[in-house]
């Protein structure tokens, strides 16, 4: 059965949320959906131990007291067609068909291996993060953080704030980089506050600037870290390391419904125009899916999103202004937390990059393409689908990301064999439309 609905928001986090509060203000039927139990997204988690921001209360708050307003929690896109997607919920496959389409996908880390990246007790910092904050047990634990970027002090102060002792902070780039960014923050004041917040709740927490992780060593678990510095490489005892190299958008929906795509750096982003349209017709994108840039720019993104989605394009255009001043902050992150090549070069021919189907880097020379990679090596054909593999290849300079419209197929997350039985008639009604599309242009 199809279920129609004037506006569809994927992802509810503050980018989706905001798009989802922004179309319903304007009387549409609006239905959103996200993978997780609660709205708020990543940065927004539900923690067992503290109450969510004021922000986050209230965009949950007008969320609900929405009756034009359909949430569907624990809800994936398994498939894509042309004005419609194909849900699996609660062991369930519905059909939605859309007026217009909100991509508010995200991001996910990125991580980069490592000498005993795959020990057990080694996990990314947001990971860990979001670990601790459903109650994951971190008291008492020895923790170290190493990485890149303002998601560094956040994890730390979440582990801190669960009881964990946090070692130290080890941000790769240099002191010069940390101060000229340091130095900008004054035009951003609500930023500054944040930053001055996070470092009195580490107070006492050493922040090594100019450090990073070498490698890791334990036997059945982590027990020890190698840093290096410009003092030299140190040995740290700890029960636990996160490591995180900031973020890179979620793009796989998108390149699915056949977005084009763009590189920001080394990694593909969304497309949009001034109205944050993609480059399919009806279908928009916001927040970290169009480029890194942090929760005011999803927030004001997702309201752009939602309101243009409804029609209301007057209302998008009124934010524009916000919009420039929050994307303003984020082009400064690649700016000063530029990655250095050094941690581009800790993995040895023998570590493991696939750690879904253990392939090791010595395997993967050799192939730029991701594809022929997978089909000789088996890597990016675990549960990740190679999320985090093809991700590190691609910052390691060995795979070309893929940027044209349909790259990625589906499903796009691994999936119950019944819902992909489901989705067969779906995908080859979708795949008939696409190609006649296609013939009908010419192209074929």
């Amino acid at each position: 059965m199809t279920e129609p609905c004037d506006v569809l928001v994927i992802g509810a986090g503050p980018a989706g949320l905001a798009a989802a509060r922004a179309a319903a203000s304007h009387g549409v039927n609006v239905v959103l959906v996200d993978l997780q139990a609660n709205p708020g997204g990543q940065i927004w988690r539900h923690d067992v131990r503290k109450s969510a921001p004021a922000a986050a209360r209230l965009a949950v708050a007008e969320m609900r007291a929405r009756s034009n307003l359909h949430w569907l929690p624990q809800a994936q896109v398994v498939a894509t067609a042309p004005g419609r997607v194909l849900i699996e919920e609660a062991g369930l496959v519905r059909e939605i068909e859309y007026g217009a389409l909100v991509l508010a996908t995200g991001a996910r880390e990125l991580l980069l291996p490592f000498p005993g990246w795959t020990l057990p007790g080694v996990s990314g910092a947001g990971a860990l993060q979001a670990l601790t904050k459903q109650g994951w047990p971190i008291a008492g634990k020895r923790v170290l953080l190493a990485g890149s970027g303002p998601l560094l002090l956040a994890s730390a102060a979440t582990l801190r704030r669960h009881g964990a002792q946090v070692l130290a902070i080890c941000e790769q780039a240099p002191d010069a980089a940390l101060m000229a960014f340091a130095s900008q923050l004054w035009r951003w004041p609500g930023k500054l506050l944040q930053a001055a917040a996070l470092r009195t709740r580490l107070a006492g927490v050493a922040y090594r600037r100019a450090s990073w992780v070498r490698a890791a060593h334990g036997d059945e678990r982590v027990r020890e870290v190698e840093i290096e510095s410009a003092r030299g490489i140190e040995r740290i005892a700890c029960d636990q390391v996160a490591v995180g190299y900031g973020l890179v958008p979620n793009t796989e929906l998108a390149a699915q419904l056949g977005c084009a795509l763009e590189l920001d750096g080394r990694h593909p982003r969304v497309r949009v125009d001034e109205r944050l349209m993609t480059s399919v017709d009806g279908v928009y994108a916001a927040g970290e899916a169009c480029g890194i840039g942090g929760v005011d720019v999803a927030r004001v993104e997702g309201a752009m999103a939602g309101h243009a989605a409804a029609g209301a394009d007057d209302a998008a255009r009124a934010l524009r202004p916000r919009r420039r001043h929050a994307r303003a902050f984020a082009d400064l992150l690649p700016r000063y937390f530029d990655l250095r090549d050094d941690v581009r070069k800790l993995a040895e021919p023998t570590t493991l990059v696939c750690r879904c189907e253990d392939v090791a880097l010595a395997q993967l020379q050799g192939y730029s393409d991701a594809r022929a990679a997978k089909l000789a090596t088996r890597c990016g054909m675990g549960s990740c689908q190679g999320r985090i593999c093809g991700t590190a290849l691609t910052e390691l300079g060995l795979l070309v990301p893929a940027t044209r419209a349909h790259a990625a197929r589906p499903p796009v997350f691994p999936t119950r064999l019944a819902s992909l039985a489901a989705a067969g008639s779906y995908l080859d009604r979708s795949c008939s439309e696409r190609t006649f599309l296609t013939e009908s242009k010419g192209s074929v």
